[in-house]
């Protein structure tokens, strides 16, 4: 494996953060990056604008340049919240957002020409900007990328400068597959981790193969791989951790990325003897995913500055050696594959 360094980005703090491209967009962002799912807060939280601003500009500060959120983040209160901070910043900083998560029912025919359109303008008002530059789709029905017509609405967005480029997020593998014979699809976004290796096999080649970008998210598996959390850890109503393990809402593979709660707590004991230092678990568990050259960026949460700040500090770590890349596969093979390797 052979790690990407393209350029870097000085901070403000005199200090470099890597950065790779995006795909056929050209952009160059920062590998690690930023999600926005709980910008606002913990999950489970009202969303909390101030605390937003202070991360969202603290994210800048420290040199990342790409932001990932969705119109349904905090009911548009994340797309307000990062139009807000770009206004009042001068540089450079690419913003990827999602839509169709807002359709009730969540169907295949809800994207259409029509309600497309609507989500884009939308965000555009939201964020108040003239052009997005990445639309995704937001984890539609595995159908919608079978529908050549979706990304033809799509392609003709981007002729009338509404977008600059656009994606997809995607649950499976087949999905990411599908979606890439669209020529018109700069970029994936898919779940990549300790816990979740499928991609490897044939996506990451064929993405890199046609320069479509690979945004990572989900990379500490809901806070597993943070090492933090126990086995009596209690969850509030609205985390998607409790509500969310089998599913009821949405896919499963989301939430502790399908991995039963207790095996995935084993397995982290595990993982804690295959680094030097296990309190620095989430940094080399994002570490671990930027050893793969194929990816353009890792998206962690953060819902504070200072995670913000630990988050990028993976970017300065050495590559793992190879008897810790083995370990990290080996408690994959032992603990996680058979239960969710070919869901996903």
């Amino acid at each position: 494996m052979r790690l990407v360094r393209i350029s870097a980005i000085t901070d403000k703090k005199g200090e470099t953060l890597k950065k790779r491209v995006l795909g056929k967009t050209g952009f160059e962002i920062s590998e690690i990056s930023i999600g926005t799912w709980q910008v606002g807060g913990k999950w489970g939280d009202p969303f909390d604008e101030s605390n937003a601003v202070k991360t969202l500009n603290n994210a800048l500060d420290l040199g990342i340049n790409f932001i990932d959120t969705a119109d349904v983040y905090g009911d548009r209160l994340s797309e307000k919240a990062i139009g807000k901070v770009l206004k009042e910043r001068k540089e450079q900083c690419y913003v990827a957002t999602k839509c169709g998560r807002r359709l009730n029912p969540h169907v295949s025919e809800g994207y259409n020409d029509k309600n497309i359109r609507h989500f884009v303008e939308q965000s555009l008002r939201n964020m108040d900007i003239d052009t997005i530059d990445l639309i995704q789709l937001h984890c539609p029905p595995t159908e919608v990328y079978y529908r050549p017509d979706v990304f033809e609405t799509l392609d003709a967005l981007k002729k009338e400068g509404k977008i600059l480029h656009y994606g997809v997020s995607v649950e499976k593998v087949e999905e990411a597959l599908k979606a890439i014979e669209f020529p018109g699809v700069a970029a994936v976004q898919i779940i990549f981790n300790m816990f979740r290796h499928r991609p490897l096999e044939l996506f990451f080649k064929e993405a890199k193969r046609k320069n479509v970008g690979i945004i990572v998210r989900v990379p500490l598996a809901s806070g597993l791989l943070t090492g933090k959390l126990k086995k009596d850890s209690v969850f509030e109503k609205g985390d998607h951790r409790f509500f969310n393990r089998e599913g009821k809402l949405f896919d499963k593979g989301e939430t502790f990325s399908g991995v039963d709660y207790e095996t995935g707590l084993k397995a982290v004991e595990e993982l804690r003897s295959v680094f030097p230092d296990p309190e620095k678990l989430p940094l080399y568990a994002l570490r671990w995913v930027l050893m793969f050259d194929e990816l353009s960026c890792v998206i962690p949460g953060a819902s504070s500055p200072s995670q913000v700040e630990s988050n990028v500090k993976a970017s300065a770590l050495p590559p793992l050696a190879e008897e810790q890349m083995r370990g990290v596969n080996d408690i994959y093979d032992k603990y996680i594959k058979a239960a969710v390797h070919q869901l996903w």
